[in-house]
């Protein structure tokens, strides 16, 4: 191998180890942050957009299911949650492959479509309050924008950081919260590496989630619309954190 193949080969292989070390850096420290983000656009969404989940998308389906099988008030935008998820996440990856980025580069560029899609949420509902009408054209225009605000958080982690687990979704980390904790009390000694690191990444998102939930509770009775501004605050910091070396 001649020396300018053996010098590319070497600056190849030390650029995969920056962004493989860069990459964990971000996998460690993002999703707690991302994870309060996600409870905060779920509850907000919840409490001043008619009863819809914005980060549970799923949920809306059952919701949506009940209401026509018992009769009850049937919301639209509970039903085209789901479909709007799905041509989010796929405008996500089509994003993502026009890009070309991958690893920590892809997940700032992601993060930044998720802040973009959070400031249009945060003008639309204080221009327009949806929350004086939750179940009105404009609710359903709120609940849409953060939906698809989620499917980037989603498809983000899937894309860029294919080893975390989910920020938004905490059915998965609570599982693995109570299975890590059942281990450890029965054998009586310390978990394994990869499951400790599993059950303390778990208990930061279960914690983040939740410490989310109860801001956005304080803010949307305190702020009513203007509580969208919390989430979006917190996106620019998880810019600047995947940012930061």
């Amino acid at each position: 191998m001649s020396r300018l193949a053996s010098g590319a080969a070497a600056i190849g292989i030390g650029t995969d180890v920056v962004d493989d070390a860069e990459l964990s850096r971000l996998e460690a420290r993002l999703p707690p942050l991302l994870s309060v983000i996600a409870g905060m656009v779920d509850l907000t969404g919840f409490f001043t957009l008619g009863h819809i989940f914005t980060a549970h998308v799923t949920g809306n389906l059952v919701m949506a299911a009940a209401a026509a099988v018992h009769g009850g008030p049937f919301n639209m935008a509970q039903a085209l949650a789901i479909p709007v998820f799905m041509l989010a996440v796929a405008a996500v990856w089509l994003i993502g492959e026009a890009s070309h980025r991958h690893g920590a580069s892809l997940a700032r560029l992601l993060l930044v479509v998720q802040s973009v899609l959070l400031a249009a949420l945060l003008i639309f509902s204080v221009i327009t309050k949806p929350s004086a009408d939750p179940f009105g054209l404009t609710a359903g225009v709120s609940v849409m924008i953060a939906v698809s605000a989620m499917a980037c958080q989603f498809a983000l982690l899937r894309l860029a950081i294919p080893g975390a687990i989910s920020t938004a979704v905490m059915t998965g980390n609570l599982t693995n919260t109570v299975l890590s904790l059942m281990d450890l009390l029965a054998k009586g000694r310390a978990l394994p590496s990869a499951d400790a690191i599993r059950l303390k990444r778990s208990l930061h998102l279960l914690v983040g989630f939740l410490m989310g939930c109860v801001v956005a509770a304080v803010a949307v009775s305190t702020l009513r619309d203007w509580a969208w501004s919390l989430p979006l605050v917190l996106s620019g910091a998880a810019i600047a954190l995947s940012a930061a070396k």
